[in-house]
């Protein structure tokens, strides 16, 4: 089923839904089942799928030259999704991205979706490679989301990039996209941000997925500037419990968002790391119940492939 159906069948009902990371190269998908198993009683309706992109490393060969590698350090995710959608019969989204893709690749990306009957997406430009400062995309790729969004429908009207045209399918992709309450980092301002979101709903997405957050009115800002540019779809927020006292300086540098200073005095009061992550459930758990209370369409977890402070906050609010 596709994403959007889960969200108009829901009428109201908050629903619930969680992203996982494919497994480091060389370990076993079993990994990620033992990540969704604590998380079926909370009967997820659809479960994300992270793409990640090629790195570059060098490589000393003999006589003393360097020699760049390509490597992907968490691969599968297709397969991933096909595994969940097998063992689990819940709905999977594979995250697409512009970087490391020609169109053509895409394409051949999204065919390859189609023939495993896997007909929901979530297109992002993705970020750039730690060897460059800036994005920059394959010869021949999608530079921005809304050319990602753009492709995928064509392929749902049933057109190849060559012009050909095909049978397109019955069951066309569902396509969400992401927002960022806090400003996404490159924007130059929040109403450019919000004007590049709205280019991506008017392509064809369906709805949106926040970057995470952990001051609520941040979200609610959000959702009502959107409704005033005139961008109506579904906007699911995303949550990340914080685990440890580590995380209130890295995950602000990593995702660009505030910990408000309420979440920070509390962990940074905590004198071991399993107060933190007390602190941060409980947190969680409250951001959680006011967002259900405003109705918001969908509580989505990113895990980082840990279950079990989800699981906590799960438990006290489904």
């Amino acid at each position: 089923m596709r994403v959007i159906e889960h969200l108009n069948k829901a009428k109201g009902k908050t629903l619930f839904s969680f992203e996982i990371l494919p497994p480091l190269k060389g370990k076993s998908i079993d990994s990620i089942y033992e990540s969704i198993d604590p998380l079926l009683e909370f009967n997820p309706n659809f479960i994300n799928v992270t793409y990640h992109r090629e790195e570059y490393i060098y490589k000393k060969r003999e006589g003393g030259y360097l020699e760049k590698v390509t490597i992907r350090k968490r691969p599968g995710t297709v397969g991933i999704c096909a595994g969940i959608i097998n063992k689990y019969k819940i709905d999977a989204v594979p995250h697409i991205i512009c970087g490391g893709f020609s169109r053509e690749e895409t394409e051949n990306a999204l065919l390859d979706l189609q023939y495993l009957g896997i007909d929901n997406v979530l297109a992002l430009r993705g970020d750039a490679i730690k060897t460059e400062t800036t994005f920059v995309p394959e010869p021949g790729g999608n530079k921005y989301a809304v050319e990602l969004v753009e492709q995928i429908i064509q392929i749902n009207k049933g057109e190849f990039l060559d012009g050909e045209k095909f049978e397109a399918s019955t069951h066309p992709f569902c396509i969400g996209v992401a927002g960022y309450p806090e400003k996404h980092f490159e924007a130059p301002n929040f109403k450019a941000d919000l004007n590049y979101l709205k280019a991506k709903v008017d392509a064809g997405a369906e709805y949106i997925v926040t970057q995470l957050f952990y001051d609520n009115s941040a979200y609610f800002r959000f959702v009502d500037a959107c409704k005033n540019e005139g961008i109506n779809v579904p906007i699911i927020p995303g949550l990340k419990p914080i685990v440890n006292k580590k995380q209130l300086t890295v995950l602000p540098k990593i995702f660009n968002i505030d910990i408000p200073f309420e979440l920070y005095e509390l962990m940074d009061a905590a004198q071991t790391d399993a107060q933190a992550k007390q602190i941060g459930i409980e947190w969680g758990i409250a951001q959680s119940k006011e967002l259900i209370a405003k109705g918001v369409p969908c509580l989505h977890f990113y895990t980082m492939g840990k279950s079990e402070a989800v699981k906590s906050i799960a438990k006290a609010v489904f």
